[in-house]
């Protein structure tokens, strides 16, 4: 990948700083006055206070996020970002680089589980090519696209990241791109809800390096199984993991560590994540890799958690541990550990219940129904 990289990781955080213009400010979004309303709409539902749990608490946040006592989840659009990872010349993964290329082909072609399952929800699924090793183009006359697919490769990096054992990941300039590709990808979609997916082989590895630079722990401890390894596998993986992190040890700053040790599809991950946060969608996140981007625009920016639901814990390690990072708690826990953005659709259900029971549902008042005598005090 020659020239297009920086020789050392100095590069990385000598011009670290140029990368915090590029993204959206976000504004807090809480209001009193509408979560004081919302919380009462659900606590006269006919049903005994708190009954529903957690899904009352997702009808909170749905509210709290669209701004409305009422609301609609209008044109969900998953989006797939995939890109190769050159760390997995290293070993990292059960995987060989090429499964990256077959599987996007599988989700265009509808047969993976991420298609499927967006496929019964009526979600809108979008692949993008942000560095995948491939080209889906090819054959095609020129300008021609193909349906489903956004190619946003970023330049000089085709083939995905270089070795981040070796050189930083991605360029200053790389990285910028991405995050700014991000952004676009969002602006350019309908819908108030936007559901992360992923797909790249290798990227466990860039978000257990994530995981362990932004938050302190201990590479071993963030350092799973990915796509199979079995333990002493995983063992050599941790071990190739804190060579990377000894490599850039100089670098800290969120936008500096992504650069340097993150992947291309996360990159884009985050733009679109902060521009979807800033225009007030509701925020799906899958599993592991997707909420290594949440780790990261966290960093950046903690308000972004205000308009993210984050659909399951991963059975991959170190996604219990980016969950309690981040204080939050996600919707359901059934060891799933596929990516795609497949947890997303399979949540999409509830906040769905959520936003039905909160528009369709009967009042007391409204059903004729008695209250119940010597109510608790409601929570607000």
């Amino acid at each position: 990948m020659g020239a297009a990289r920086p020789g050392s990781a100095s590069t990385i955080h000598a011009q670290g700083t140029a990368l915090n213009t590029t993204l959206p400010v976000l504004t807090d979004i809480s209001s009193p006055a509408l979560t004081t309303a919302l919380q009462a709409k659900i606590n006269n539902k006919t049903k005994p206070l708190g009954s529903l749990g957690r899904i009352e608490d997702l009808a909170l946040k749905i509210g709290q996020i669209l701004d409305t006592t009422d609301p609609v989840l209008a044109e969900p659009q998953m989006v797939v970002f995939a890109a190769d990872h050159g760390l997995v010349a290293r070993g990292v993964s059960a995987f060989p680089k090429e499964v990256s290329w077959q599987m996007v082909e599988n989700f265009l072609a509808g047969g993976a589980a991420v298609s499927v399952f967006s496929k019964q929800n009526g979600i809108a699924l979008n692949v993008v090519d942000c560095g995948v090793d491939h080209d889906f183009l090819a054959g095609l006359p020129s300008g021609a696209q193909r349906p489903g697919l956004m190619v946003r490769k970023v330049a000089g990096a085709e083939g995905g990241t270089a070795d981040a054992s070796v050189l930083p990941a991605m360029t200053i300039a790389q990285c910028k791109q991405a995050l700014q590709n991000g952004m676009d990808i969002v602006k350019s979609l309908p819908g108030n809800a936007v559901l992360l997916g992923e797909m790249g082989i290798g990227n466990t590895s860039a978000a257990s390096l994530l995981l362990a630079r932004l938050t302190g722990l201990d590479i071993d401890v963030c350092t799973g199984a990915g796509t199979g390894l079995d333990a002493p596998a995983v063992q050599r993986k941790a071990a190739v993991l804190r060579e990377v992190l000894t490599r850039h040890a100089d670098v800290t700053e969120p936008l500096e560590v992504l650069a340097a040790i993150g992947g291309l599809e996360i990159a884009t991950m985050v733009g679109a994540v902060m521009q979807a946060a800033h225009e007030r969608r509701v925020v799906v996140v899958d599993g592991f890799i997707a909420t290594s981007s949440i780790l990261v625009a966290h960093a950046l920016q903690p308000l972004v958690l205000q308009r993210c639901v984050f659909a399951h814990r991963s059975g991959e390690r170190g996604h219990e541990f980016m969950l309690q990072h981040l204080g939050v708690q996600a919707l359901l826990d059934l060891g799933l550990r596929l990516g795609e953005g497949s947890g997303g659709a399979l949540a999409w259900p509830l906040l769905q219940s959520a936003c039905t029971m909160l528009r369709e549902m009967a009042s007391f008042a409204s059903a004729g129904v008695a209250e119940q005598e010597n109510k608790p005090t409601a929570k607000v």
